[in-house]
């Protein structure tokens, strides 16, 4: 049975979070990954595995060594996903607040 992640539930974990907060900026191997998290490798392993089955990390071979880095095509997925949201509660936040500045202007001249 193949089982398919998805990339909201993975990103909804904070070390998952964490993780690809380290490898955005540059690829790193599972040790230098695990080097920055008190928690057991084997674990950090599992959220390396989870990460990249949706695609969010991307392993690379380079000799002896797998390095995971960030993948951008995915993100950029999730991002264009999240846009139309953010678009809408900033419309929302922005007729609230004018909103908020007529009541307090008119409460100023009372």
């Amino acid at each position: 049975m193949n089982l398919r992640r998805d990339v909201f539930q993975a990103i909804a974990d904070p070390t998952r979070r964490a993780i690809i907060l380290l490898i955005a900026s540059q690829a790193m191997t599972a040790g230098a990954i695990a080097s920055n998290f008190e928690t057991a490798r084997p674990t950090i392993s599992k959220h390396l595995q989870i990460l990249t089955e949706c695609e969010l990390l991307r392993k690379e071979p380079n000799g002896r060594e797998i390095y995971y880095h960030f993948n951008v095509h995915k993100m950029k997925e999730v991002a264009a996903f999240i846009e139309p949201f953010r678009k809408m509660w900033d419309e929302r936040f922005n007729q609230l607040e004018s909103v908020m500045k007529a009541y307090m202007s008119e409460n100023n001249q009372q």
